[in-house]
């Protein structure tokens, strides 16, 4: 084996040197600055994607908070149109409900008016029945049938007393 023999050690030293030389320049002036390139590339590419998951991460937040307010807003402006909705259908019932009470009112003054008359009605035909019944009363019982003035002057007199 030549790499045993001590005479061929000092060449074999002076090609170790030389590929080790040309080696470590190939690497420090070709491979590793590609290296270092794509490590700084792939470096700010990271830094550069998580500030625009930053931005995004506030453009969401914002968006959130705009969604939120305008969520509020509108059950501020539901509440309020459910509200006026509801003074209004209370204002309609109240009107509705004063026209009724005094449809009602005047139709009850309006019975009562027609009661009164019919009672006013009935007593002077009470009358009439109680004189023509007193005279009935009287020829059947006696005999004698009196005069219509008598008998209503009897019935007026019972009546008051």
């Amino acid at each position: 084996m030549p790499q045993l023999v001590p005479s061929d050690w000092l060449p074999q030293l002076i090609w170790l040197a030389i590929t080790f030389v040309a080696l470590y320049v190939l690497m420090a002036k070709v491979a590793l600055p590609k290296v270092g390139g794509v490590l700084d590339a792939r470096r700010n590419k990271i830094q550069s994607d998580l500030q625009t998951a930053e931005d995004l991460r506030r453009a969401t937040e914002e968006a959130i908070a705009s969604y939120e307010q305008a969520l509020a807003e509108a059950k501020q402006k539901a509440h309020a149109i459910a509200q006026e909705a509801r003074d209004e259908l209370n204002d309609e019932l109240s009107a509705e409900r004063e026209k009724l009470e005094k449809e009602l009112d005047e139709k009850a003054k309006n019975a009562e008016e027609r009661i009164e008359a019919a009672k006013t009605s009935a007593l002077k035909e009470v009358d009439g029945i109680a004189t023509d019944v007193a005279a009935d009363l009287v020829d059947k019982l006696i005999g004698v049938s009196p005069s219509k003035g008598e008998t209503e002057k009897a019935v007026s007199a019972a009546r008051q007393s």
